[in-house]
């Protein structure tokens, strides 16, 4: 996997098809632990110091990026993210609902994701991060960073044993962010258990017509990355993943699919960071 020099050189990566990242992608395998649930439940996840953090320190460019500005972080703002995430880690997430557990995880990985960011800023690209275990660690998505119900847990863990395989929906993919320009972006708010399915089909049409979802390069149909490493959660070839990008674009997309030639894949990996 890239380092950091070459991330650097080369934040833009572009590739052929089923090359070896999408060997080494993560697949989707059930951790058990994580299936229980009660639909009965009325027990809900407090998020609003979530939403209030993403108000003030996420902000969406001219170019439809979501970006965060990490520099202006207060401590104060640290310390209220910091509780949030420690009081999810408190929850009782066996005793929600689905739909609740659905909005929790999400979140969790964002806040995650934004909290390791902070803890070591500053950084040009989440992959310089490497506190993963392992001599070829890339990254902190293995590394296990919160104890739930005395299991300690990844960022990996959350998408790829939990999520992805209890719920098996491909807009995960859009609501799931890894501090990056290639990634799609970060949701502006909070998912809650009543907006989640419009919030993953509005990510899903906003990253599809995306120039980070897909965009025309002479023959070629440059689509982003995820597509080929999850390709099995996108109809499991390229027929399935133009299919995919077909049922959320408008137009011009939609008329670049009708003939899409062969597919390359792109993504950039340089930190989601609002600068100014």
């Amino acid at each position: 996997m890239a380092k950091s020099g070459v991330l650097l050189a080369l934040a833009l990566l572009i590739a052929g098809f089923g090359g070896i990242e999408r060997a080494f992608a993560p697949k989707a395998e059930l951790w058990a632990r994580w299936t229980a649930f009660d639909e009965k439940s009325t027990l809900t996840a407090d998020h609003g110091d979530w939403n209030g953090f993403l108000r003030k320190y996420a902000k969406t460019d001219d170019s439809g990026y979501n970006l965060v500005a990490y520099g202006k972080v207060m401590a104060a703002d640290r310390r209220s993210l910091d509780g949030y995430i420690e009081r999810l880690a408190d929850s009782p997430v066996d005793r929600l609902a689905r739909p609740e557990q659905l909005a929790y995880w999400i979140n969790l990985y964002n806040a995650l994701t934004v909290k390791v960011i902070l803890d070591h800023y500053p950084v040009a690209s989440i992959r310089d991060i490497d506190i993963s275990p392992g001599l070829f660690s890339d990254g902190p998505w293995d590394r296990k960073l919160i104890e739930i119900s005395g299991q300690p847990v990844s960022l990996n863990d959350i998408e790829h044993r939990i999520l992805r395989p209890i719920w098996r929906d491909a807009r995960l993919h859009y609501t799931l962010n890894c501090a990056a320009l290639g990634c799609p972006n970060l949701p502006p708010r909070a998912f809650t258990a009543g907006e989640t399915d419009a919030m993953m089909t509005q990510a899903a049409k906003a990253y599809v017509n995306s120039q980070r979802g897909a965009r025309r390069s002479g023959e070629q149909l440059i689509v982003s990355s995820i597509y080929d490493w999850y390709i099995a959660d996108f109809g499991g070839d390229e027929a399935g993943i133009v299919d995919h990008l077909r049922r959320y674009a408008d137009m011009p997309l939609r008329k670049m699919l009708e003939e899409p030639g062969p597919l390359a894949a792109s993504y950039d990996w340089a930190l989601n960071e609002a600068r100014e």
